[in-house]
């Protein structure tokens, strides 16, 4: 950078879809038309025509970088496998607040082993996690208290 070279993230990526983006909002249809050629997109005459730019910027990008697939491929690349997951954990996701584990029926223990297992048989029982999320201020948690 400071022989004013480009990061190389800046000269794949950003420099394209700023490329794009600047092309899209000028209107400038020669650029628009080879850029949608050389990615091998099919842009309707529909958004192509629209007033405003932004359909047709959105229509471009939702082809060319769909974003459902970005996030399928990040969650896939990020999160751990959960064959990889401890006893421990799962103790923990089956048990809610104070419960212990072993406070709960027998049936739900057995389940542990089936939540590990990750199998994909018939014969193995169903297992879906319900999470519950909701904003709360910063102030309200229990380490931002005041003492």
């Amino acid at each position: 950078q400071s022989k004013g070279k480009k990061p190389l993230f800046v000269q794949l990526v950003l420099d394209n879809i700023w490329s794009l983006y600047e092309a899209v909002m000028k209107r400038d249809k020669e650029k628009i038309e080879k850029i949608v050629t050389s990615l091998g997109l099919r842009i309707g005459a529909r958004e192509s025509r629209h007033a405003d730019p932004k359909v047709h910027l959105n229509a471009i990008c939702s082809q060319w970088l769909p974003i459902s697939d970005a996030v399928l491929s990040m969650v896939c690349n990020k999160i751990p496998s959960p064959l990889d997951i401890t006893a421990e954990r799962v103790e923990k996701l089956m048990c809610v607040g104070s419960r212990t584990f072993d406070s709960l029926p027998p049936e739900t223990q057995e389940l542990k082993s089936a939540f590990m297992k990750c199998s994909s048989e018939g014969t193995a029982p169903v297992i879906v996690f319900v999470s519950k999320m909701f904003p709360v201020d910063a102030k309200a948690l229990p380490q931002n208290k005041p003492r």
